[in-house]
């Protein structure tokens, strides 16, 4: 599916609708209110009745309860149509570096603030689920800064206290996926227990010489950092490439996504602009079609209020 087969296949919200329950309920209807499965049944309404039927009604013979297929999901109680849904979800999985709510008000025709509040929602639906297994392998560890530009800089070319720029870590493994977070401060407590957290035990770890990482050994199988303040960035022992040039390449695609396509991210909302970098990047090699019906999976079960949106995130 690109972006072509999108606007030809489900030009309308029925369209739309009929291809997210399928999606959605591969093997049957669910209800959203007890999670009774395949016991659902789609409501007609007669030709004469005075109230007739939404379409995409359904009754559940359990609680007996009325659903649409977006209850639940991040289209709940929203008055955009269904296809345009899925074009902002295509658009916003297949653009590299994001797409901004301006470009999306645009290209849909609703209003920015529809179109801000519907891309906080798709990369709400981005988020991976909590119980994911932990990364393992090599994984290497950087942390950078995300914002404006800093007033003043302290010990070793970090910003200083009165910067407005966002500390954020990520975790990458090699050949594989990434999380990346953002952190209050870089101290070594903070950035040690992202690392416990979603780290396996005997996996090795690559770092940059950062005092914050030292003793990383004593809790996995190995720790190796590379000094780059000597112009060092990579080097070889043995078998094992010793470098951090994977998660800076990371960082470069998430740094210049949010400088050169949103321009400005609060840091409130920050975490959830990362979490749609590290979507598309763990799905970096599958095609931008499977990726959007990775993302139409993922709504159920994530619906996000305006006000929540708004508000700063913890």
């Amino acid at each position: 599916m690109n972006l072509t087969d999108l606007a030809k296949n489900f030009s309308t919200a029925e369209e739309a609708r009929e291809f997210l329950e399928k999606q959605r309920w591969p093997s049957g209807t669910i209800c959203p209110h007890c999670g009774l499965e395949g016991q659902s049944y789609r409501l007609q309404g007669s030709a004469d009745s005075k109230t007739p039927v939404r379409k995409g009604v359904w009754k559940c013979g359990g609680c007996r309860k009325q659903f649409t297929v977006t209850v639940g999901t991040i289209f709940e109680d929203s008055h955009i149509p269904l296809n345009k849904w899925l074009m902002a979800i295509h658009l916003l999985c297949s653009s590299k570096k994001g797409m901004s709510a301006h470009q999306l008000h645009r290209m849909l025709g609703v209003t920015y603030k529809s179109a801000w509040f519907m891309a906080h929602r798709v990369r709400h639906a981005m988020t991976q689920e909590p119980l994911a297994s932990k990364l393992s392998g090599t994984v290497e560890v950087d942390e950078t800064y995300v914002g404006g530009k800093p007033r003043e800089y302290g010990k070793r070319g970090r910003p200083g206290k009165d910067s407005k720029k966002v500390p954020v870590v990520a975790l990458v493994e090699r050949n594989g996926n990434v999380r990346s977070f953002r952190v209050p401060t870089v101290s070594g407590k903070n950035l040690k227990q992202v690392i416990r957290e979603h780290v396996d035990p005997k996996a090795a770890i690559m770092t940059d010489d950062f005092w914050a990482y030292k003793g990383l050994n004593k809790e996995f199988a190995s720790h190796d950092s590379i000094r780059h303040r000597s112009g060092f960035y990579g080097r070889r022992e043995g078998k094992k490439n010793i470098h951090t040039n994977t998660v800076e390449g990371f960082f470069s695609i998430v740094k210049r996504g949010i400088h050169g396509v949103y321009h400005h991210v609060g840091r409130q909302h920050l975490q959830r602009y990362l979490t749609e970098y590290d979507f598309r990047y763990n799905s970096r090699q599958i095609t931008d079609g499977e990726r959007t019906i990775m993302a139409i999976r993922r709504v159920g079960a994530k619906r996000l209020k305006y006000r929540e949106a708004q508000n700063k995130m913890v």
